[in-house]
């Protein structure tokens, strides 16, 4: 029998899982027990019914069947914290939830078979309400303006991130979407939310007009909708009709406090607020280029406003960019120059969370400050309970001090931003959080789908090839690494503490091992 879910073939006579035209490792006892899971998908399992099943009846203790139930979820890309597939149901059992298509072909090896096309996968909806905000649709008659409808839809997303009883999607999952047609229902299934904003902006002649439409993506249903219309004088009001108008919308019954508490005024110098939307713009492309002209926009930024906060932020990540892809030239000088950026962004802000965040990882990842860069991201995520980026972010500066409880921050991150082009980040960082704990084998599927996700990354290839090597799969170690020293020859044991900050001597040495054994020079 074949089972397709997702982008899974799960095969039970060739005992094969298959993720798309890849073959995903799976232990024996692991398949067993996702075979039972399938199979019996109708129905809720006890725990007395898979010990009977895979283990014979054999005393297992809660800890091995909770090990195995989490390897489980990993090789098919779920997590216990979401529970997408695989759900655990308190004093009663467990169940297969995710949709499964039978297929009973003799040959067929491969999900990529195009007579049969899996179900996309629907998150669970969260415990509050949840919304995603789509990219507006530019309708100025320069489509050079692009950057101006994305910044205003960061805006109203940071915004409503604010309000602490709302789950908002992140915007990097919800511009998968961009220039795309989309149903609103599929939308809803994707990201696992129960509203949807989606709407346009016009900017011509110094003037604004802002649409928006609200829509309950479990029925198609339209709550709100509305225009706004100003001077570009006016952008910042805008914006928050916009925010407060959804608010309103979803809890009529909202104190207004809260959205007073959501608002912020970033600048008074409407220039320089246009330099950092085209500095965040040039950010997202992630290449080294777009990286030194993102760094400019943000210095103009900063000479027309030098209290700008969030272009001193910014500008301070801009650094943390380049240490992270290698194109750094004076890591010295860079890290000095990104602590006076975050240092000052802090200095004018107090509770701001994006600068926060951004200015904390700074001063964690870049200059070493990891006790006072965890503080500010620790305060970030408190303010701001739904940034992606700021919950990543944190887990690597604990992962940085050899802290327990980053995998849990990780975990947070992929669920409000499962469809982030930069959802790598997090992989990597539960592969490096189980890699520290001894799970080598957990770690390993975390940094083998980093790597799927960012084959480009150096980081992802490296703790991918530390994994193998202590795991006993040295032969494939050695092959990670001559991928690793082709893709920059400089790489050598003794710079690990040059590229990442790690705090304790013990997990510094557990990493020169694992890249000694898969042959990377000292």
């Amino acid at each position: 029998m074949r089972y397709l879910f997702e982008e899974y073939a799960f095969e039970t006579d060739r005992r094969e899982l298959h993720r798309g035209a890849d073959v995903v490792s799976v232990a024996p006892q692991v398949f067993d027990l996702l075979d039972y899971l399938i199979r019996n998908r109708e129905r809720v399992v006890s725990k007395d019914d898979l010990i009977n099943a895979i283990w014979n009846g054999r005393v297992v203790s809660d800890a091995a069947l909770t090990t195995r139930l989490n390897v489980a979820r990993s090789v098919i890309g779920d997590t216990g914290y979401e529970q997408r597939l695989i759900k655990t149901l308190p004093r009663k059992g467990f169940r297969f939830i995710g949709p499964v298509l039978e297929v009973q072909e003799p040959g067929c090896t491969a999900v990529t078979d195009n007579r049969v096309e899996p179900p996309k996968p629907a998150l669970m909806l969260p415990d509050k309400p949840s919304i995603a905000i789509l990219p507006f649709t530019n309708l100025s008659s320069d489509p050079d303006q692009d950057y101006f409808a994305d910044g205003m839809v960061e805006d109203i997303i940071t915004a409503l991130s604010r309000i602490g009883w709302l789950f908002v999607i992140a915007r990097n999952s919800s511009f998968t979407y961009k220039g795309k047609p989309v149903d609103i229902k599929q939308v809803g299934r994707e990201l696992g939310v129960r509203y949807v904003l989606e709407g346009s902006v016009r900017k011509a002649n110094n003037r604004i007009r802002i649409a928006g439409q609200l829509i309950d993506a479990t029925s198609g249903n339209h709550i709100w909708a509305d225009r706004f219309e100003g001077g570009f004088e006016d952008v910042f009001q805008l914006q928050d009709q916009v925010t407060a108008s959804v608010v309103g919308a979803i809890a009529p019954k909202l104190e207004q406090a809260e959205i007073e508490r959501s608002r912020r005024k970033p600048t008074e110098n409407l220039q320089a607020y246009d330099y950092y939307l085209q500095g965040v713009s040039c950010l997202s492309k992630v290449s080294k280029e777009a990286n030194e002209q993102a760094l400019k926009f943000f210095r103009k930024a900063i000479e027309l406003d030098p209290e700008y906060a969030s272009s001193f932020a910014q500008a301070a990540y801009c650094y943390a960019q380049r240490k992270f892809n290698g194109w750094s030239t004076d890591r010295i000088a860079d890290a000095a120059q990104a602590g006076l950026f975050a240092r000052k962004a802090l200095e004018l802000t107090k509770d701001d969370p994006v600068v926060l965040a951004v200015s904390g990882f700074a001063l964690a990842y870049v200059v070493g400050h990891l006790e006072e860069g965890a503080a500010h991201l620790k305060k970030s995520t408190d303010l701001d309970p739904n940034s992606a980026a700021g919950w990543w972010w944190r887990g690597f500066t604990q992962v940085y001090l050899g802290e327990t409880g980053a995998d849990e921050h990780f975990h947070r991150a992929i669920r409000l931003s499962p469809l982030d082009p930069r959802i790598s980040i997090a992989f990597n960082g539960l592969a490096y959080s189980y890699f520290f704990a001894g799970n080598y084998d957990e770690a390993t599927i975390w940094a083998e789908k980093a790597k799927r996700e960012s084959p480009n990354c150096l980081s992802c290839q490296r703790i991918a090839m530390a994994c193998q090597a202590m795991s006993g799969r040295v032969d494939e170690a050695r092959e990670a690494c001559s991928r690793v020293m082709k893709m920059d020859p400089t790489q050598r044991i003794s710079g690990i503490r040059d590229r990442q900050p790690f705090r304790r001597d013990a997990d510094v040495a557990k990493l020169a091992e694992g890249f000694r054994l898969a042959g990377m020079p000292e």
